[in-house]
């Protein structure tokens, strides 16, 4: 059997939004899994729509996917010469011709077959005649008139096109740029690539790239085309439906692991499972799984299974991917002990990095900057005596562990005669400035003996400072 070689062929004409991403992971994960090729191609024939701007944003995507390639990027704009080889080569084997029909002619043309109920194409008006290069010729790609052509799909299965459904398309126009299914055969043919999977929306130019393979005498590929991503109202994504490109994702605070788990389960399946690493993906996944109907995009979902992918995450994985997000709060975080300390608090409270980034900020923070309402409720004279009766306890503590923690509590309890609710409140609001956050245990052992008596006294300050 040949190695499998698949490729990812985005058009630069804006970001990488989520429909495009999951075409991207199909393609990288059935390469990976078979132990085959994936290339990265980027279709930029288009000189009008397509950007700079747009080639790097889908680059940016990919790699914050952490989806590598193997070959590429290569760029149709540069390969123009060899597009120019295989226009020759059609030509001369009879299987293309010139055609100087007029615009205005060929919508004759069309008018006429509407007004017979006919479909609406070219004629062939210059198939035959034998015409040379002229300024305003085209060059057309000359169908078959009978028969039929069949996709062996290997998702959707076998679909038959009738041959006189189809006219004699432009392969190469007036000023010599070659047309978008001619160059992806070409590109497909010259890269060696066997295995096309995109989405079902290219299934109407599939025919007319088939009859392009066996004029050029070439294999073909196997073709798998996938259904569609749609919103909850079941039609096409769009903003509207919480979809958007795959870095705002990012930016939103969503782990890439998450992401690609998601959008390949949007479509292919292993059973009832729903939670995938990314290696369990490579193992397991194979286009018979892919499913013929469209998948449909539900925002609440992908939150969900973000939150289980930082829960599953160790913190040591989770600290570079959560450092740009509390470098851009201005916090000076770093890489090492204490930030996976921080982490292991609130990596089972935090459903994205953004959520996780704010909760974290009071463990960075010199002075605690405390919420009015909290400081307000918590924070005044009857706090007072179990504040300080703790700092005491907690001053006395040579090993400070979680067990001599409780101990201080337990005893300033008792010397007070107030259950824990009542004093643990007071504190939180001390050490956090806020009403909600992890565990008071485990906030005091990560922020240490000497934030911890800081802190508290800081609060005993504030409130004997309110009394004056």
């Amino acid at each position: 059997m040949d190695k499998i070689v698949t490729r990812f062929a985005p058009s630069p004409t804006g970001y990488l939004h989520v429909g495009g991403a999951r075409t991207a992971i199909f393609n990288w994960l059935h390469a990976r899994h078979m132990k085959g090729k994936f290339i990265l191609r980027v279709e930029d024939t288009d000189m009008e729509r397509s950007t700079q701007a747009s080639v790097d944003a889908i680059f940016e995507a990919l790699e914050w996917l952490q989806m590598d390639w193997d070959e590429g990027p290569y760029f149709q704009s540069k390969r123009f010469h060899i597009y120019n080889e295989y226009i020759k080569k059609i030509l001369d084997s009879g299987h293309a011709y010139y055609c100087t029909c007029s615009p205005q002619e060929i919508e004759a043309m069309r008018e006429k077959a509407r007004a017979t109920g006919g479909k609406p194409k070219y004629d062939g008006t210059c198939r035959d005649k034998g015409l040379s290069k002229t300024e305003n010729a085209v060059i057309r790609f000359k169908a078959p008139l009978l028969g039929t052509t069949v996709i062996e799909d290997d998702i959707k299965g076998k679909i038959v096109f009738q041959n006189t459904e189809l006219d004699d398309f432009i392969i190469s126009r007036s000023d010599g740029t070659p047309t978008y299914n001619f160059v992806v055969v070409v590109d497909d043919i010259t890269m060696g690539v066997n295995t096309v999977i995109r989405g079902d929306d290219h299934v109407m130019n599939t025919p007319k790239q088939i009859l392009l393979y066996q004029a050029l005498e070439s294999p073909l590929p196997t073709f798998g085309h996938v259904p569609m991503v749609l919103g909850s109202d079941r039609t096409r994504l769009s903003k509207r439906h919480g979809a958007m490109s795959v870095t705002a994702y990012r930016d939103m605070g969503y782990l890439p692991d998450a992401l690609i788990n998601y959008l390949v389960r949007l479509g292919w399946s292993y059973g009832d499972q729903e939670f995938f690493t990314r290696d369990e993906l490579i193992e397991k996944f194979t286009l018979t799984h892919i499913g013929k109907s469209a998948g449909i995009f539900n925002p609440e979902k992908l939150l969900a299974l973000n939150a289980e992918h930082i829960r599953e995450t160790s913190p040591a994985k989770l600290t570079s991917q959560l450092l740009p997000f509390l470098k851009s709060r201005g916090c000076g975080a770093e890489k090492g002990p204490y930030i996976e300390s921080v982490i292991k608090t609130l990596n089972i409270r935090s459903k994205t990095l953004v959520e996780m980034a704010d909760g974290a900020m009071f463990y960075f923070e010199d002075r605690v900057s405390y919420d009015e309402k909290a400081a307000a409720k918590f924070l005044k004279p009857i706090a007072l005596e179990p504040l300080k009766r703790l700092i005491e306890q907690i001053e006395a503590i040579d090993d400070f562990n979680a067990k001599n923690l409780e101990n201080a509590f337990s005893q300033v309890m008792e010397i007070t005669g107030l259950k824990l609710g009542k004093i643990a409140q007071p504190v939180r609001v001390a050490l956090t400035g806020k009403t909600a956050s992890p565990g008071i245990f485990e906030i005091i052992e990560v922020l240490g003996k000497e934030k911890v008596l800081s802190r508290l006294n800081a609060a005993v300050q504030l409130i004997m400072a309110k009394e004056q």
